[in-house]
C-alpha cells in the first residue's frame, strides 16, 4: 500500500465537512443521512488501512 489510501481518507473526510455543517447548523435530515454513510466509508477505509499497515510491521519483524 502506498499513501494512496491516507489520501483518499483525508480528502473523504475534507468532502463530508459541507454536509456535516449542513446537518448541524442548518438542520438539513438528508445532509445528517449523507454524513452518517460518509462516515461508514471513513470506518471502513480507516479499518483498511489499519490492517494493512499491521500486516506492513508485522511483516517487517519477521523479516528480521
Amino acid at each position: 500500500m502506498s499513501i494512496d489510501k491516507f489520501t483518499a481518507l483525508k480528502s473523504l473526510i475534507a468532502n463530508t465537512e459541507a454536509d456535516a455543517v449542513k446537518f448541524y447548523e442548518k438542520g438539513n435530515k438528508a445532509a445528517g443521512t449523507r454524513v452518517r454513510k460518509a462516515m461508514q466509508d471513513i470506518k471502513a477505509l480507516a479499518q483498511e488501512i489499519r490492517l494493512n499497515v499491521q500486516e506492513s510491521k508485522n511483516s517487517d519483524d519477521a523479516a528480521e
